[in-house]
């Protein structure tokens, strides 16, 4: 057992609320949380947070881990020069091993800015599973296939084998985008997905001519169309939803579907602004998540938690747009859930201990008038002291505990990157 004593507790399910005292885990869960009791059991380790601040770690609910390689490589282009130009050559050139070494690298810093679990969609999964499970992080694949109805095969054969993989590692069903495969391949996952109960996740309307395509192509919105073919009759979600309009909104709605914004990675690519602020007013559940490191460039929550309200303020017109605590929630609990990871989305006993813990003495984060906020407005990844999944500290004062070395990931990960890009 690991006791923290001495904190601050950050709790989101039910809002953001603090409250003072002590955490202890026990393996991979939480065991107490609450004032110090009279008499205490026996601790393998006490750590006295010194009024530092616990909270549940970040979720990142999307992401292409191993795209680490083209970090800074394709700049300055709109999505669809980026995509079939700058990243779709250069990745058919990747070996499994490649995308071992690239998530690894991606995972330094995860961890370092308080991400324990990632939503990936990439090649080669078998990769990131082993990079996952040596470091102890959590992974949840989504799908990627995309072509013609062919391809459900081997999204079938990936969904069975990795669905029960670890406790560290799940599967959902998914697809590339719409624009990228064709009907007969969406029909195929519809029924699937409803053959196995599962939920579906796709990018979808990022962008404006790809929203308008479809249309073009279906007479229907990719939300709309998609919603007809019996896609989400066990749920799911969309990664950017960024041209969503009223109906769309409401598909989302009635589904139950999972909104994951992107803010990072639509600014850079002049993709738009997700309209955040009506989803939440009409009750869509938004998650947050960074998009791959190509497209963004970094791989930090603090970045899309910022994002994702100020940007929500230029976008109305309207410095009261949503409250910043908002965004704390959706890269938390929100992101949690949209992941398929209730059991990871909050402090509470009984919940796994994926925690992070927050240095609130740093001068950034002074004063302390609302921590929440000061979190999402202020925080940057050099606020993380701690991070720990299923109840192992995997990161801690700079130190990473996940058997191998930050200097022997990053050797290795930019051997291979001179190789792949030159």
């Amino acid at each position: 057992m690991i006791r923290f004593y001495n904190a601050k507790i950050l709790t989101v399910t039910d809002g953001c609320s603090i409250t003072e005292g002590e955490l202890w885990t026990d393996g991979s869960r939480i065991a107490y949380l609450g004032d110090k009791p009279a008499e205490l059991p026996a601790f393998e380790r006490e750590i006295d947070c010194g009024g530092d601040l616990l909270m549940p770690s970040f979720k990142n609910a999307h992401t292409h881990s191993a795209m680490t390689f083209l970090r800074s490589f394709a700049e300055d282009v709109p999505l669809q020069t980026w995509l079939f130009e700058k990243v779709f050559p250069y990745e058919d050139r990747l070996t499994p091993e490649d995308v071992y070494a690239f998530d690894k690298l991606a995972i330094l810093e995860y961890l370092a800015s308080g991400t324990t679990a990632f939503f990936d969609m990439y090649f080669f999964p078998e990769s990131s599973a082993q990079a996952a499970v040596e470091s102890g992080m959590r992974l949840v694949f989504c799908g990627s296939v995309n072509g013609t109805a062919k391809d459900v095969d081997r999204l079938n054969d990936q969904f069975q084998k990795f669905r029960h993989y670890d406790p560290l590692v799940t599967y959902r069903l998914g697809f590339h985008a719409e624009y990228t495969s064709d009907e007969s391949l969406h029909r195929e996952i519809a029924k699937l997905a409803q053959a196995e109960k599962e939920p579906v996740y796709t990018h979808i309307s990022e962008t404006k001519s790809e929203h308008e395509a479809c249309i073009e192509r279906h007479g229907a919105t990719p939300a709309q169309y998609l919603e007809s073919l019996g896609m989400w009759e066990y749920g799911g979600g969309g990664f950017h939803c960024v041209w969503f309009d009223e109906a769309d909104r409401q598909v989302w709605k009635r589904n139950k579907l999972w909104a994951v914004s992107c803010p990072c990675s639509n600014a850079k690519l002049a993709s738009g602004i997700a309209p955040l602020k009506e989803y939440l007013a009409d009750g869509v559940q938004v998650a947050l998540g960074t998009d791959g490191a190509a497209s963004n460039n970094a791989l930090d929550m603090f970045r899309e938690m910022y994002l994702g309200a100020v940007l929500q303020k230029l976008r109305n017109n309207d410095a009261a747009a949503i409250p910043a605590a908002s965004m704390l929630k959706a890269a938390t609990w929100g992101s949690a859930n949209a992941m398929g990871l209730p059991d990871c989305d909050d402090l509470a006993v009984g919940k796994q201990a994926d925690i992070i813990r927050i240095d609130l003495s740093a001068a950034n984060l002074h004063p302390t008038h609302h921590i929440p906020e000061s979190l999402v407005l202020s925080g940057d990844r050099s606020n993380v002291k701690m991070t720990m999944c299923a109840g192992r500290i995997l990161y801690e004062n700079g130190i990473y505990h996940i058997g191998t070395t930050p200097e022997a990931i990053i050797a290795d990960a930019e051997s291979r990157i001179e190789r792949l890009t030159k």
